[in-house]
């Protein structure tokens, strides 16, 4: 059988076999994952973790982990704590090779001024609007700066005033002087830093004037002793300046090399659209669990096995591709099928009373903790007179194809017994209140006595025996596969799905579900696998669903 767990073959690892045996980088292979402290770490990141980390395993090499904080207005400290934590859940260890871009702005800043002596580097006094109208268009070249050829000393003093505090936000920016006819928009003089008076969650008010990732992100990588870049295909462009910063500067220029981003349907990937569903409140935070985002699935019950099975199984290309979001269902559903201890649970309680049934007895009937682990034994189950069933498994007046319980129809109870419906209890406005059955003793254990047979076997749970708690039912967030290729005027926004979260609060669950530790996952059977929330407490026990069964989703898009 195939191990999930082991990264296939691909081109990035042919790339590094080749540098080995070529003797690049004195045999070292150092990789790294840089995030910017402005959210949440989602799924598409955890596939960029992932690769640079079992890479930096698999060649006996180091991983760094190094947040990219140049921009001081969208970083938050509260980010990188929960970027830390999402980390280390899911599995990469960067030992002691914790790092920050701001470790280097002082080097960075005198890397900067040995462009400007070198004559590769300027101080450009242009609005923001005269530099975007200036850099041209990918059919027409840029137009030089009229600040372009200011002296050597003139730009120092420039760029050492920005420096010490001593100009307004936007007056100046320092550009790399490259070339402004170049096809790459990006090498037509690409801004260096900016000034922008904001405290640093590091740093505090010591710097007034930030790095530009282009500037910033090689030399940081460079610093490290990096040797492969690892890095999703849309820096593809932005290569040629990674390399041309390093070779200027003549200092140790790591390999560049691009794969496709993990695209993911029926949801938002991008760190600004989640945004966006934070601070307007349309869901409960970043680890809300209708979100992509690592702490969303962890909170929902994924674990970090499941994600690790389906990046591998999404391999790694070059090629942009999208994925559908029932290979991540499918990648939770193996791990818990098989870890996961089943319970009886019921969301929508319907009281059934068996009439011949002893009043007062209590009995405790053996049901199987996981039928897939063979270790994991047994539990006892109270069954007694008055039970509770799914309301959507009994129909007074079924259809041809409806197989569960129904007037003058036996049923099996799990594990227990046959169940035959002989009288249903209304109210005056006609609604049932409860079903009167009988139970064959002779069917102990749900076996039948006489070789008869049933077509159904229902869950239930004892109404003296059941605890209450509240049931969160997640779904998908997004009611379309592609929010990317939307008819004009519309955006993701239109297209949120009023279902992927309803909340039931009067669900029946075995007692001892009262003490789960969050993050408990159980399957609830016949329903699917839930997990216990972190808003669960023994008084008011709070579950989420992790996922349904079966794929759902699938028979939907056949209608």
């Amino acid at each position: 059988m195939e191990d999930n767990n082991k990264p296939r073959s691909n081109f990035i690892r042919d790339i590094i076999d080749s540098d080995l045996l070529e003797g690049k980088n004195s045999g070292r292979v150092h990789t790294r994952f840089p995030p910017e402290p402005n959210g949440h770490l989602h799924i598409g990141h955890a596939k960029a973790i992932l690769v640079n980390y079992s890479i930096a395993q698999d060649y006996n090499g180091k991983f760094n982990l190094r947040f990219d904080d140049t921009n001081p207005v969208k970083e938050d400290e509260e980010y990188v704590n929960a970027i830390i934590n999402d980390i280390k859940w899911l599995g990469a260890d960067w030992e002691d090779r914790l790092f920050y871009a701001s470790d280097y702005f002082d080097e960075m800043y005198e890397y900067a001024i040995q462009l400007i002596k070198a004559g590769k580097a300027f101080v450009d006094s242009q609005s923001a609007e005269e530099i975007r109208e200036n850099r041209g268009t990918i059919t027409s070249p840029g137009v030089n700066s009229p600040f372009r050829e200011r002296t050597i000393e003139e730009n120092l003093d420039l760029f050492k005033r920005m420096k010490n505090g001593e100009f307004e936000d936007g007056s100046h920016v320092l550009r790399g002087k490259i070339d402004m006819s170049s096809p790459n928009m990006l090498m037509r003089d690409p801004l260096m830093y900016r000034i922008r008076h904001a405290a640093h969650h590091r740093t505090g008010n010591k710097w007034c004037i930030y790095p530009m990732y282009d500037w910033a992100h090689g030399l940081e990588d460079s610093l490290e002793g990096i040797t492969h870049s690892l890095c999703s295909l849309e820096f593809q462009a932005h290569r040629s300046l990674y390399d041309w910063f390093l070779i200027e500067l003549g200092v140790h220029k790591p390999q560049q090399i691009e794969f496709a981003r993990l695209n993911l349907n029926y949801t938002v990937m991008s760190k600004r659209k989640l945004l966006q569903l934070v601070e307007e409140n349309l869901v409960n935070g970043w680890d809300d669990p209708r979100l992509p985002t690592l702490s969303g699935l962890r909170r929902r019950g994924f674990t970090p096995e499941a994600i690790q099975n389906f990046i591998y199984k999404v391999g790694v290309a070059k090629a942009h591709s999208v994925v559908d979001y029932a290979l991540l269902e499918h990648s939770i559903r193996e791990v818990l099928n098989k870890t996961a201890p089943r319970v009886m649970s019921v969301l929508n309680p319907l009281k059934v009373v068996i009439t011949n049934y002893p009043e007062n007895q209590v009995e405790e009937i053996d049901a199987v903790n996981n039928p897939e682990d063979s270790t994991a034994g047994t539990r006892k189950v109270p069954f007694s007179r008055e039970l509770y069933i799914e309301q959507e498994d009994f129909m007074e007046e079924p259809p041809k194809k409806f197989f569960r319980l129904a007037p003058g129809r036996e049923v099996r109870f799990r594990y227990a017994y046959f169940i035959t419906c002989n009288e249903v209890i209304k109210d005056e406005a006609g609604e049932i209140l409860e079903l009167h059955c009988t139970y064959d003793p002779a069917s102990k254990g749900g076996k039948s006595p006489d070789g008869r047979k049933v077509k159904a076997t229902l869950h239930w749970i004892s109404i003296a025996h059941a605890i209450d708690a509240e049931v969160r039912l997640y779904d998908r967030l997004i009611i379309v596969p592609d929010t990317n290729n939307l008819e004009e005027g519309k955006t993701f926004m239109d297209f949120i799905n009023p279902d992927a979260l309803k909340v039931l609060h009067n669900c029946k669950l075995e007692a001892h579900l009262a003490e789960a530790e969050v993050g408990f996952r159980c399957q609830f059977e016949r329903l699917g696998y839930f997990c216990a929330d972190n808003d669960s407490t023994p008084q008011k026990p709070v579950f989420n669903r992790t996922v349904t069964l079966r794929d759902v989703w699938a028979k939907l898009q056949k209608k």
